[in-house]
């Protein structure tokens, strides 16, 4: 029952982290300007996504303008928006898969090993749409990083982590921990013993007495 519970609470969390790398995916805000310089300008915020920049007026008018060129863009972006798409398609899979292997489900019943095995291998997959969500956002992070200090970017350029990115960081972390939980659920091997050997019985006695 302990495992079963464990089991589920993997499955929860994986999938809660398979939802918060959608909502990251699809969110503009990424990076957001940063106002380092002595011209403030609070009448609008420049905020920029994987697929679109946005400037959101001090009214409440919100522009967006999607990125027209695949080829113009810079190579991280390009690099982030794959890791992200792929890692999206593998905990759509892993969630398939899990969902076989999890015993409160009738799939699979006749056998438990290949029913573990399933939530298992569900798990491995989870852990690499983590990693895969997790290396994205890192990379993209420290491409921010980068740019804000490097003295040849003007500062009226410069810009800092914003809400998508550390939704993103959380995703990877449940995407993660869910994964390994699942990953516990592996059937432990049984050891073997060999069969004993049976003694033989001694012959009856006929019952005669030799001189």
């Amino acid at each position: 029952m302990a495992n079963a519970g464990l089991q589920l609470l993997g499955f929860i969390l994986a999938f809660l982290g398979w939802i918060g790398t959608i909502v990251s995916t699809a969110l503009p805000q990424w990076k957001i300007y940063s106002y380092a310089s002595d011209n403030i300008v609070t009448a609008q915020a420049i905020y920029e996504g994987l697929w679109m920049s946005c400037v959101s007026q001090s009214t409440g008018q919100i522009q967006c303008k999607v990125f027209d060129s695949l080829l113009n863009l810079h190579s991280t972006l390009q690099a982030t928006r794959a890791l992200m798409v792929i890692g999206i398609l593998l905990g759509l899979i892993a969630i398939c898969v899990a969902t076989v292997g999890m015993k409160c489900m009738k799939c699979l019943e006749d056998d438990e090993v290949q029913k573990m095995r399933m939530a298992v291998i569900g798990g491995v997959i989870f852990l690499i749409s983590g990693l895969a969500v997790l290396v994205a956002t890192a990379w993209y992070g420290n491409r921010i990083v980068q740019e804000f200090y490097d003295p040849m970017t003007p500062v009226n350029a410069r810009y800092e982590f914003g809400h998508a990115l550390f939704t993103g960081w959380a995703a990877a972390s449940l995407t993660l921990l869910g994964g390994a939980l699942l990953c516990c659920s592996c059937p432990r091997k049984t050891t073997s013993y060999p069969t004993p050997r049976p003694y033989p019985k001694p012959a009856p006695s006929s019952g005669k007495d030799y001189v």
